[in-house]
């Protein structure tokens, strides 16, 4: 076994973000009539998706990272390259004559919601033989993000995807491997991809499946997922809202039983709920500790999110929260603290415009946690869960330890 000297690579969608800023506020109509100049007053680039969100994530929490998304070798891929050479970043990167490095045109007017020119680039191509099997063998985890947003990851009923993991598996069996999702637009080629077939091939070599309510919803229920909607936009609620205790436990159990040992399913402001698979299963996985088992093993649980009164985005919270339970995991902790440290990353995310400047090294987000950092109540609305740590955590009736 190679000495693992990397503790995450990760993987997936990674893209360019160029954010121009208004020099004024006007109506959009007159901001942006055909014809005319409208004066920006500065423009910001940044990396965007899990590549860079959970990624340079892990690393500002103490973790050793390796990213492992595609681009081209346009001018586009020189100003990426750059933003990840300052953290020392940029030398696991794919990077392939001919192709488009993807990109994200964010228009902000001030007082105006955001629009988005998306370009996929290069991470329509990805695919299995895009792995540098040799960086990921000295890795402990292996972490992939976003296949609704690549192509080839989801084409032909998501044969490639399934290939990635496949492959990491059978060549790296001391490595963990997760995966993280994105919510596909219905109306998109993406879309209207029959994403249970995709899960069924994929999730035999997923060790943790860490989706959102709403992808998990859409992806298992379509038209479920389509009704509900519906009915929420009717009462004026987030459909996170309107999904009960019991979709989120029904659809646990369809994911546990394609093979990942550990399902978090993130729900926002409502927290994150969990299902874990008994000792036996969960003893077969790498870098597991004994104590580690004791807490983790057989698993129902759901931790609530933690309050914060002035939030400036919600862009990449999901994966933070990511990057907080892995290093949490890595880091020998109980699944009740993982948790909890998950929820308070994704926390710190949501306090700043940004995917990452909110974010803080893990002693100072522990220090938060310790100082009497309020949660927000999950309302789960279900008699079968029973708070054990007061307005913080709760059981489920499949929790074996509660």
């Amino acid at each position: 076994m190679p000495e693992q000297t990397i503790d995450v690579v990760v993987a997936g969608h990674i893209c360019l973000d160029i954010i121009p800023k208004f020099a004024a506020a006007g109506a959009f109509s007159d901001l942006l009539r055909p014809g005319t100049l409208t004066q920006m007053s500065a423009l910001t680039m940044s990396t965007g998706g899990p590549v860079s969100n959970t990624g340079i994530g892990l690393g500002i929490l103490g973790m050793k990272i390796a990213l492992m998304g595609k681009i081209g070798d346009d001018d586009l891929s020189g100003s990426l390259l750059g933003l990840l050479a300052k953290r020392g970043l940029d030398k696991t990167m794919v990077q392939v004559p001919g192709e488009q490095t993807s990109f994200t045109v964010v228009l902000a007017p001030p007082n105006i919601d955001r629009i988005f020119l998306h370009c996929p680039g290069a991470n329509n191509s990805y695919g299995p033989d895009d792995l540098q099997l040799d960086v990921i063998g000295k890795a402990k985890i292996f972490h992939l993000g976003y296949p609704p947003l690549m192509r080839n990851l989801y084409a032909n009923d998501g044969e490639n995807l399934a290939e990635i993991y496949r492959r990491v598996k059978n060549t790296h069996p001391h490595v963990l491997t997760s995966l993280d999702m994105s919510l596909p637009d219905p109306a998109t080629e993406s879309g209207q991809v029959n994403w249970t077939k995709v899960l069924e091939k994929t999730l035999p070599y997923v060790d943790f499946y860490l989706p959102s309510a709403e992808e998990s919803l859409f992806m298992l229920e379509r038209d479920r997922f389509l009704a509900m909607r519906e009915a929420a936009k009717g009462k004026n609620v987030e459909l996170l809202d309107h999904i009960s205790a019991a979709d989120i436990m029904r659809l646990a159990d369809k994911l546990r039983a394609m093979g990942p040992k550990v399902v978090n399913i993130k729900s926002g402001h409502r927290g994150i709920y969990t299902r874990t698979a008994p000792r036996a299963e969960l003893a077969t996985l790498p870098l597991f500790t004994p104590a580690q088992l004791d807490s983790w093993s057989g698993r129902e649980l759901w931790h609530a999110a933690f309050n914060v009164e002035n939030i400036g985005s919600a862009t990449g919270s999901g994966d933070s929260s990511i990057a907080g339970f892995l290093s949490a995991f890595l880091r020998g902790y109980a699944i009740e603290d993982a948790l909890k440290m998950s929820n308070a990353v994704g926390g710190c995310n949501v306090t700043a415009l940004d995917a990452l400047s909110g974010l803080k090294p893990w002693d100072e987000t522990e220090q938060l946690v310790t100082s009497g950092w309020p949660n927000r109540p999950p309302h789960i609305n279900n008699d079968e869960w029973k708070n054990v740590v007061p307005d913080r955590l709760w059981a489920g009736p499949n929790d074996q330890r509660k």
